[in-house]
């Protein structure tokens, strides 16, 4: 690893990602140079900001180079003891080491932990190792050098390269990227665009957001990149305005690129000119599909509509466009630079090079992580993510998002790629990956998710707009007690409609969540419907709360505290929960010195 910048002996290295700065990591670096301008260290020792390290679960993190030292979950209140134990002393600052959860051992050393070990990073390569602000730093490590390659190149050349990589794109569908570039290429046109869709619109994803927030240099590369190759001299950056701080960093970047001449008229002295404007767009989940994009792009409302034609045939302005998400174009500066037989060996046989996951949910270390394809559930769920929180029962994972389905224990080992994850009812997705435990209702897990998508409904097609209302609509009857069996075949009869009729992925893909919950946890949907019962307690209709007979003392603590007097019963005998009554606050169950209450 280079030195990052200057000639200090050390640089204590604080994530400034979104996560971290709302963990107080700016408060952090403010700290730290003046513990270490007051201890006289400041000529010394360098306090770098960089993006988002990854491990956001243990956030905010300061990692120590070049010893390699991470600390995790430091405060402001740290900084003087990083500062005179560490920098000056020499001694690790025990408190602030990560502790393995399943070995309750400290460790110090960033590359040693088992979330990094089995990562390999290539989209993910600059976040948390440079500055996201200084461009330079971006330079010492390789930046713009595939664009200066690029522009001495012959277009046909770069884009077999690209072709013959096998990068797919990372947004979902899996469509191979140089047979996109090569479409709009072929296009003969005076006007053609490129878009980065930065439109991250899955629940719990935020992959896009940390390459932005981290290492904005290497889009706005990739885009000129894809511009050359496909002739476009515009491109765009559709983000949505929930992302300020991407949005900041992004703006830097370019008024940064258009001054080094990377951006703008005549690129690398050459006659290519190609620049970059941001959109901002309102949140809207249908526009991560690629025609309802280019329409809000074009200030219209975001709907989509048929293909083809194509955006490479027709798109932006009805010009050839090239639409590609964030993620992908953080593959491409590495592979021109390291070659397509380098990224080819990595992954599988169909799907080449790495995925990043927003992993999230009931895994003991949440974050963004970055594998090889074909790296198995398991491994991430376990060996990356540290297992399930409090050592519960693994009940399922979602990937894909709203659009995805959920997969169980038995398919745990199934390879991560995108004809595998199909054949087994669900889908890479832009890659939020959701796990759940024991305590997870699955009826509830899939209206939540239906709950989304009909909100998200852009309503131009009757499949969409009315059947995922309909859909929902049965999902509350059934988890507030008020289905019949009839309202079961109905929703897989409704849920398999839709999928066929709806205009786009969003409706197609809306009734995925559902169909894989029935397929694989009928039994609960049934418990709900039939003995109109939940027993997880999520479902807030259908839990109560109950006396163990054997371990009730009569102590009346638990209807001393009921708010709604719903509990009977004499001193020292066995006490009585009225359902009737029963608010489900959890009162008496919090009360209780005896375990004699039994949670839903």
């Amino acid at each position: 690893m280079q030195e990052i910048s200057g000639n200090y002996k050390s640089n204590i290295m604080v994530c400034a990602g979104t996560g971290c700065i709302s963990s107080e990591s700016d408060e952090i670096i403010d700290r730290l140079n003046s513990v270490l301008k007051e201890k006289g260290y400041d000529d010394k020792v360098q306090v770098a900001k960089t993006g988002c390290f990854g491990f956001c679960g243990q956030g905010p993190i300061v990692k120590i180079y070049p010893e390699d030292v991470f600390y995790v979950k430091v405060s402001p209140d740290d900084a003087e003891a990083i500062v005179n134990e560490h920098i000056i002393n020499g001694n690790r600052v025990e408190k602030l080491l990560y502790e393995e959860p399943r070995t309750n051992t400290k460790m110090d050393k960033h590359h040693d932990m088992p979330f990094y070990k089995k990562q390999y990073r290539i989209a993910l390569r600059n976040c948390g190792i440079i500055n996201p602000e200084v461009i330079e730093e971006y330079i010492a490590f390789r930046g713009y050098e595939a664009l200066g390659n690029a522009i001495k190149t012959d277009r046909e050349e770069l884009l077999d390269i690209i072709k013959q990589s096998g990068l797919r794109g990372r947004g979902g569908g899996g469509f191979p990227t140089g047979v996109k570039w090569e479409m709009t290429k072929k296009e003969n046109s005076d006007d053609k665009y490129i878009i980065c869709n930065a439109d991250e619109g899955d629940p719990g994803a935020f992959m896009d957001r940390s390459i932005l927030e981290g290492d904005p240099h290497s889009i706005i590369e990739a885009m000129t990149i894809g511009g050359y190759i496909t002739g476009a001299s515009k491109g765009f950056v559709y983000i949505r305005a929930e992302y300020p701080l991407a949005i900041s960093r992004l703006n830097h970047a370019i008024t940064q690129a258009r001054e080094y001449g990377f951006l703008g008229k005549n690129i690398f002295d050459s006659d290519f000119c190609f620049d970059i404007d941001i959109k901002i767009g309102a949140g809207a989940f249908v526009c991560g599909e690629e025609t309802a994009l280019i329409h809000s792009v074009e200030g219209k409302r975001g709907e989509p509509t048929r293909k083809p034609p194509f955006p490479s045939q027709s798109g932006y302005k009805e010009k050839p466009t090239s639409v590609n998400n964030v993620e992908t174009f953080a593959n491409v500066p590495p592979i021109l630079l390291n070659g397509a037989d380098w990224f080819n060996s990595i992954g599988t046989e169909k799907s080449k090079g790495t995925k990043v996951f927003a992993l999230a949910g009931k895994v003991n270390n949440v974050g963004l992580v970055e594998v090889p394809m074909g790296t198995t559930l398991r491994e991430i769920i376990y060996d990356i993510g540290g297992g399930i929180i409090d050592g519960k029962e693994f009940k399922a994972v979602q990937t894909g998002g709203p659009s995805g389905g959920v997969i169980t224990e038995k398919d745990l080992d199934t390879p991560i790629d995108y004809e595998s994850l199909k054949a087994i009812g669900s889908m890479m997705g832009s890659g939020g990956m959701i796990v759940m435990d024991e305590d997870n209702c699955m009826v509830n897990i899939a209206k939540f998710y239906l709950e989304f998508t009909q909100e998200e409904s852009c309503g131009k097609c009757t499949p969409c707009r009315v059947g995922t209302k309909r859909m929902h609509e049965i999902l509350e009857n059934i988890t507030d007690g008020k289905a019949e069996n009839i309202d079961l075949e109905n929703l897989y009869q409704l849920s398999n409609t839709i999928k066929d009729t709806a205009l786009c992925g969003l409706g197609q893909t809306a009734p995925n969540p559902v169909l894989s919950t029935m397929d694989f946890f009928e039994n609960e949907y049934k418990q709900h419907v039939e003995e109109k019962y939940c027993e997880t307690g999520e479902c807030k209709a259908l839990s109560k709360y109950e006396i163990i007979r054997e371990n009730c003392v009569g102590c009346t603590a638990c209807a001393r505290v009921c708010p709604v007097n719903c509990i009977g019963g004499e001193v020292k005998k066995v006490h009585i929960i009225d359902q009737q009554k029963c608010i489900k606050c959890g009162a008496c169950y919090n009360a209780c010195k005896f375990e004699a209450i039994k949670k839903p």
